[in-house]
């Protein structure tokens, strides 16, 4: 019987530029449709679809398809994918923490979906200073 690190096991299960992402999006609208994820992430069809494709396979997302015309498809978030969301809050953090410390530029709109108060009390003094930043470029 093969073995397989856990680690390399989640990060299988998360790996793909967008997965993170999606999973933040369904977790924090509660369902996501195709083709408007498509259009607020700005990412291609065939991406889109490989990874939600993948994420449904390792059981963190499920597909609903009404019957109905136009067809109308629906991703929501298993029980599993639920459990996984406090590990993707953490590394959001540790990413928006290290990002700054690197004075790399932060994408806005990261900032602007992780509005709940968990990320507000980690992450204010940062969030002031990237928006402090982000006026005075802008003036």
């Amino acid at each position: 019987m093969q073995t397989t690190n856990p680690y390399h096991f989640v990060a299988n299960c998360i790996s793909g530029k967008w997965k993170m992402t999606l999973l933040h999006h369904i977790h924090h609208y509660g369902k996501i449709r195709f083709n408007e994820t498509k259009k607020t992430l700005h990412v291609s069809e065939k991406v889109l679809s490989q990874q939600l494709k993948e994420l449904v396979s390792d059981g963190l997302v499920e597909r609903i398809q009404y019957n109905t015309i136009p067809l109308k498809v629906e991703y929501i978030l298993t029980p599993l994918g639920e459990d996984l969301i406090p590990a993707l809050d953490i590394l959001y953090v540790w990413s928006i923490r290290r990002m700054a410390e690197l004075d790399m530029e932060i994408d806005p709109d990261a900032l602007k979906v992780h509005t709940e108060k968990k990320y507000e009390d980690q992450l204010l003094n940062i969030i002031n200073e990237y928006t402090s930043r982000q006026k005075q470029s802008d003036d």
